[in-house]
């Protein structure tokens, strides 16, 4: 089993934001979580991530229990994710942002730093190689030298794929990909998508955009008040009564 949770249960003082999930994300395929908004997503990505303890139940990645590991150890393992408001330093250089990614596989100390050693030019020139490979990738090699600040909704996007690109992820969870960005754009992240699962990368990303969803996604999860109350092919989802009497009603694809 890649990444499986298991009875995944987040209680917020009176609330149950997420309530006994279990759910498997697919090695090598796309999987899609969706939901009305407080259905509990971005609070499942987060136990997940491990940016909140989870109340009960637990996270399993390729057969290790990581339920109550620190976000950093998490990611090492290969696991990453975007938010949905971009987290990057606006007032720093695309390329600049996505070498603090890489530099999670280093292992130079302040030390190493001061002092310039070899392991940290080294390992200097290394991250640097692979944001350039990585902003290559996401289509900004242009855009390396300007200020995050400066570029538009969606290169932002890309360049948050790209940071998460950079830590070597196996299985990255995307948050709203697509949010903010206009229809032309959004089938530009759709196709990037597409090429992280082809270069290797697991997918699991939440969206609204139903088209997109319902083109792209190989399995998606419904979520409704913190419980799943659905799972399978977007032909499933888009059949299923339950999800189009919580979610989805009329606008199925729009």
């Amino acid at each position: 089993m890649f990444l499986q949770t298991k009875g995944l249960t987040k209680q917020f003082g009176g609330l149950v934001a997420v309530n006994k999930v279990d759910f498997t994300v697919e090695k090598g395929k796309i999987n899609a979580i969706i939901g009305p908004n407080g259905a509990g997503k971005t609070t499942f990505f987060n136990l997940i991530s491990g940016f909140h303890p989870p109340s009960a139940g637990q996270v399993i990645f390729k057969g290790r229990d990581i339920t109550h590991l620190p976000p950093d150890q998490i990611a090492r393992l290969g696991i990453a994710r975007t938010f949905q408001t971009t987290h990057l330093f606006e007032q720093s250089t695309v390329l600049d942002n996505v070498i603090v990614g890489h530099r999670l596989r280093t292992s130079s100390t302040l030390w190493d730093a001061i002092f310039r050693t070899a392991r940290h030019q080294r390992e200097e020139k290394q991250c640097r190689d692979k944001a350039l490979d990585v902003l290559d990738f996401v289509g900004l090699t242009d855009a390396a030298d300007r200020l995050v600040a400066g570029l538009t909704q969606e290169a932002k996007k890309r360049a948050a794929f790209a940071l998460a690109l950079a830590t070597d992820p196996e299985v990255v969870f995307l948050d709203e990909p697509a949010a903010g960005v206009n229809p032309d754009e959004t089938d530009g992240l759709a196709e990037l998508i597409r090429k992280m699962v082809e270069r290797g990368v697991t997918v699991c990303l939440i969206e609204h955009k139903m088209q997109m969803i319902m083109n792209l996604a190989d399995k998606i999860m419904v979520l409704n008040f913190g419980e799943k109350i659905a799972e399978g092919t977007p032909h499933e989802i888009m059949n299923n009564e339950d999800v189009i009497r919580a979610y989805l009603g009329g606008n199925a694809i729009a």
